[in-house]
Formats: structure tokens, sequence, C-alpha cells
């Protein structure tokens, strides 16, 4: 399944042990569950599977063991070894928020505002594991001055199937790390809605990291699910797609595919 590993490209035995440490420092403690063929640690009803660099599995595989764990009522994530080395402190800020261990507060405590290109950037790429990628509607929260979370989206696309149907894309959703604000997306969503009038809003879920439960409470509905996808790595331990004619690949990696869903207004 991976290629070949480039010098540029050393893989760390010692991550998992610089995860749980971090984790630890803000009172998190994932305890390892033992006689696996994977690296699993378990705290508080979420299970992580840490995944080296150089490993077996193919994409099918890791979507069975997550779907074994969701039949038992319980979150798998699969966190990837270049995902935390290249995005420590986003990684922290998603456990932290998916644990319930952030400061949290409500989105009536909040005003939504437009944001300029610059400002959302730079926020997202902060705060979200996948970083910023165009849009054109920026909105964000702010809690007394400060910017607490911001949602980026499409503009809207006629769609043939409706005459004057208009659906639009919510593209990024994050919040500051060590926050959590309780009913921040739907403001930012219902400020949208208000705003440009979409028939429905579609969104898509990292399936190594979320089965859209938050989406699915919002009344957005499961539409269909994205095959897995294959990136090859940089230097930097970045992501880019891999492509059949790429010619300066050091590893290849991949995710587990999306869920797409839809919210109809």
């Amino acid at each position: 399944m991976n290629k070949s590993i480039s010098k540029k490209i050393n893989p760390s035995k010692s991550w998992p042990n610089q995860l749980l440490s971090s984790l630890s420092e803000h009172g998190i403690y994932f305890i390892e569950i033992p006689d696996t063929e994977y690296h699993l640690f378990q705290a508080e009803g979420v299970i992580l599977n840490l995944i080296n660099l150089e490993n077996p599995h193919a994409p099918q595989d890791l979507i069975t063991l997550q779907a074994h764990y969701a039949n038992k009522g319980i979150k798998l994530i699969h966190l990837w070894e270049d995902v935390w080395l290249s995005k420590s402190t986003q990684v922290i800020a998603r456990l932290k928020s998916i644990l319930g261990v952030n400061r949290k507060i409500h989105g009536r405590q909040t005003k939504i505002e437009k944001l300029t290109k610059p400002l959302a950037e730079s926020f997202l790429n902060s705060n979200h594991l996948q970083g910023y990628v165009s849009s054109r509607y920026k909105l964000g929260l702010f809690f007394k001055t400060e910017l607490v979370a911001v949602a980026t989206f499409s503009a809207l696309r006629k769609m043939n199937h409706t005459e004057h149907y208009k659906s639009a894309e919510l593209i990024r959703f994050a919040v500051q790390a060590g926050y959590s604000v309780s009913g921040g997306l739907s403001k930012l969503i219902s400020s949208f809605r208000e705003s440009h009038q979409p028939n429905d809003l579609m969104t898509y879920a990292d399936r190594d990291w979320s089965a859209g439960e938050a989406y699915l409470t919002l009344g957005f509905e499961c539409k269909n699910f994205l095959e897995p996808q294959f990136f090859i790595l940089n230097e930097d331990y970045q992501r880019q797609l891999d492509k059949a004619d790429s010619q300066n690949s050091t590893l290849q990696v991949f995710n587990t595919g999306s869920i797409k869903y839809i919210l109809k207004f």
C-alpha cells in the first residue's frame, strides 16, 4: 500500500508518547487497549487509533474497525502520524473539544460579524485540521472582542432538478482552541440562511474524525459516503492529493473518506 519513504521523511517511533504526554498536560489520560493489531487507546468513551506512516492497513480495514466500535456506541478516531506531526496544536484542541474539557460559552453570548479573508484564513489555519480553503462568505462569532468561531460558505449554486432552486456549501467551521460554543454553528448557519436564502446547505464530515453527529443534531440528513482519498506527503508532512503522474512522492497515506450531509430549508 505505502510507497517507499524518502530520506527527507523519518517516521517517529516516539510520536504516540508525545501525543499522550501532551494530552496528560491537559488532564486527559488515554489507556492502551492491548492485544490488537492496531494501536488503540481509550478514554471516556472515545478510542484513538494511532496510525504510523508505515503500516499494513487498507482504507476498508479502518472503516470496518470504526464501524465495529460504532455498533458498541463508542467513537473511534483515526489519527495519523503525519497529522500529529504537522498539526499537533489543532489535534489537541479537537480532542479537548470532543472530550468536553474546554471553556464553554453559549452562542447567545456572541455576536456575528462578516470577516475579511486574511482574518478568516489566519483563524482557520490555526484552528482547523485542514486549514483554510477558498470561500465566498466568511462569518465569525465574537465573544466580547475575541473571535471564537468561524464558518465559511460557498456562493449559491443553481440546481437543475428544480426551477429557482439554489444550494450552498458549508465549507469550514472551527472554534478557537480552548473554547466550546454551544449553539455557535446553528447561529452562523441561521445568519447565512437569512442573508442569502439558499434552499439547502450541504457539507462534509471527515470520517477519520467524525460521523457527523453535530450535523445530525442540527437537522442535516446523511446523503452518501465518499470514497477514501490517497495523498502524498512533502517533507513538512503536508498532504497533497496523489496523482498517477506524481514524480516526487515520498509516502502515500489515505483517509477513510467523508460523509455528505444536506440541510433543507
